[in-house]
């Protein structure tokens, strides 16, 4: 009779830490603020996601698309290539598909923060922290347009805890 086996953690990875693939939070040193941790494949991506920019004021909105979706092949946590790509689909007025990006760039960075919330803020002033929190305004305004009022709320109220002084003006949006 075979044994089963074990479970083993991934080599890189040891108790309560997020895989280095995965987006984490640091505390800002000597400040009460956190940020977003955006894993190495990310980083060594910057320089495409300008490129990609110059596409879009370019008008060449297809050849970023393409280049947005190449980028993601080699590292699915890039908050930044889901927003782009849920700002392409609404600029084509494809509200469903915006939310779909918009989404999952807000999932990942919600992923990143520990279930009991954050001691501190994790403000939008910080770049590691904005892709972040305009896909979540995204989001929240594609579920809006959707008729999912409830979910919309809820996108906006946990944006407000992780950011109170509300600077893309959320606040708004739960009267």
């Amino acid at each position: 009779m075979k044994r089963p086996r074990a479970k083993r953690k991934r080599p890189h990875q040891s108790k309560g830490q997020r895989p280095k693939w995965a987006v984490s939070v640091r505390r800002v040193p000597e400040r009460d603020a956190w940020e977003l941790i955006h894993p190495r494949c990310v980083r060594e991506r910057a320089e495409d996601i300008e490129e990609v920019e110059a596409m879009l004021a370019a008008g060449e909105d297809e050849v970023a698309r393409d280049e947005l979706r190449w980028l993601l092949e080699g590292c699915h946590q890039f908050i930044t290539a889901h927003r782009m790509l849920g700002e392409i689909a609404l600029a084509e007025n494809d509200v469903k598909l915006a939310r779909g990006h918009f989404g999952f760039a807000y999932q990942i960075g919600l992923k990143a923060v520990p279930a009991g919330g954050l001691p501190g803020p994790l403000p939008y002033e910080l770049p590691a922290n904005r892709a972040f929190f305009e896909a979540g305004k995204g989001l929240a305004w594609c579920l809006r347009q959707l008729g999912e009022e409830r979910a919309a709320i809820e996108v906006v109220e946990t944006l407000l805890r992780l950011d109170p002084s509300d600077p893309l003006g959320l606040s708004a949006w739960k009267k």
